[in-house]
């Protein structure tokens, strides 16, 4: 979970649908221009297996106004890799 949301702050779009589940991966990415991520705070996450979840909230400013992106996302992993399928956005 750390390192994707470190290769969304560096824009790292390899990374990303390298460590997307290929059931749910897009087939691009795309960044907001002028988007600061401010930082990542882990709430909970637990695993049973070879799934996981994991329970965030990303902070980030763009134009002048701070966003807080809350999710629960869920991770499979297969061949030793944990890879992340999706998330539900709660509001906050």
């Amino acid at each position: 979970m750390r390192s994707r949301y470190s290769a969304y702050v560096q824009e790292r779009a390899p990374y990303l649908l390298q460590t997307w589940h290929a059931s749910t991966r897009p087939a691009t990415i795309d960044f907001e221009p002028g988007l600061r991520w401010l930082g990542l705070e882990v709430r909970r996450h637990a695993s049973d297996g070879d799934a996981a979840t994991v329970e965030f909230v990303a902070s980030s400013k763009l134009a002048g106004r701070a966003f807080r992106l809350h999710e629960t996302s869920r991770f499979v992993r297969e061949g030793g890799r944990w890879f992340y399928v999706d998330g539900e956005v709660s509001r906050t």
